[in-house]
């Protein structure tokens, strides 16, 4: 198993768009072999004591968080399939601008070490 991770600040009033953009990009990555395509919008983000992730991503007035991932097989299923999900044309239609600042967007590739 490997998974993508991302983190994203994004305008409140931009979530409906969101969601449109990513069911239609998640039905790609999963066309192309992803084992599981997952966007979350923040609920529960004002937690004390730690470092939230609204202060993480330094979300602004009108905004929240969104967590996702998509998980593979390996990392080596995971670049095959990103190859072709980014080569695919029906990205280059998803609209511009995004509904959301793609310049504060976290991301990383992570092996999982416990997998219940």
């Amino acid at each position: 198993m490997y998974v993508d991770g991302f983190v994203l600040a994004v305008p409140k009033k931009n979530i409906a768009a969101y969601r449109r953009v990513a069911r239609k990009a998640g039905k790609i990555w999963i066309e192309y072999g992803a084992l599981e395509y997952k966007e979350c919008v923040g609920e529960d983000l004002d937690i004390k004591g730690v470092l939230t992730f609204p202060k993480g991503i330094k979300v602004k007035k009108g905004e929240t968080v969104v967590f996702s991932w998509i998980s593979y097989k390996s990392r080596a299923h995971r670049d095959k399939i990103n190859a072709k999900v980014m080569a695919d044309p029906r990205l280059a239609k998803m609209p511009h601008p995004m509904p959301f600042d793609h310049t504060r967007m976290m991301y990383g590739g992570f092996k999982p070490i416990v997998d219940l």
